[in-house]
């Protein structure tokens, strides 16, 4: 296995003054929805790597990554000033156990994360497994500014495709808004308000629920999920909770 392809970049956009959509094109291996590769940029004669999560299904060819600049960061600098048909290196094999594969069986499927982070489950819900799978899913979005909110001309076709099946709840935690929740994903867990926007109970009778975000909203959650009877999910002993943290340092 090569250790490297080289990658073309097709269209880099700006959503935010932070938030950026790179797409690339690369020949890569065959992937799980839910899983990341790493990308690699030479910064002052040294290869740099990063890994990032893959936004786009395994049926589509595009590759689509979601990231966030971070202040004084090099690597995530340099990425956001990639233009069409700038050169980048890919991870030709993916990686990762946060798939749907690793997750038992239940009723429903609760899907969170924060930022970025949303990417791996815009990937899964990209796919067939879950609406096969699952009843009820429930994707959970927390970020800081409503315009922060993206990837809702997607989120807005899974509502059409299973108007019965899907909720979005989004939360916004530094303004009021007349949709979203306010708050912190894990408070609105642990005082019932997300269930109640949801129209759902989250228990370990029925519930499956992935996590993906900053590591103090992971840990919280997890925390609150567990006082709920939603047990860590392992391999040698299955559970209710899933878990990947994103978190960028530079």
């Amino acid at each position: 296995m090569r250790e490297w392809v080289e990658g073309r970049v097709v269209d880099n956009v700006r959503h935010t003054g932070e938030l950026f959509v790179l797409h690339v094109e690369a020949d890569i291996e065959p992937f799980r929805a839910g899983q990341f590769t790493k990308l690699a940029l030479n910064i002052d004669g040294e290869l740099i790597t990063r890994p990032y999560s893959m936004v786009n299904s395994p049926s589509e060819q595009m590759l689509e990554f979601y990231f966030n600049t971070v202040p004084n960061g090099d690597f995530t600098s340099r990425l956001s000033k990639l233009q069409d048909g700038d050169d980048i290196l890919v991870a030709p094999e993916a990686s990762g156990t946060f798939t749907l594969d690793e997750v038992p069986e239940a009723e429903h499927l609760w899907l969170m994360a924060t930022g970025t982070a949303i990417g791996p489950f815009i990937s899964i819900l990209k796919t067939d497994t879950p609406w096969e799978r699952f009843s009820r899913i429930v994707l959970v979005h927390g970020v800081r500014h409503a315009s922060d909110l993206n990837y809702q001309e997607t989120i807005a076709e899974f509502s059409v495709r299973e108007p019965e099946k899907f909720t979005m709840v989004p939360f916004v935690t530094r303004h009021e808004t007349d949709f979203a929740m306010t708050g912190r994903i894990p408070d609105a867990i642990k005082d019932g308000s997300l269930e109640q926007k949801a129209g759902l109970k989250l228990n370990p009778d029925s519930s499956q629920v992935m996590i993906c975000g900053n590591p103090g909203m992971i840990k919280e959650s997890k925390e609150v999920l567990n006082e709920r009877g939603l047990m860590k999910n392992l391999r040698r002993k299955p559970g209710h909770v899933t878990t990947e943290h994103y978190w960028q340092d530079d």
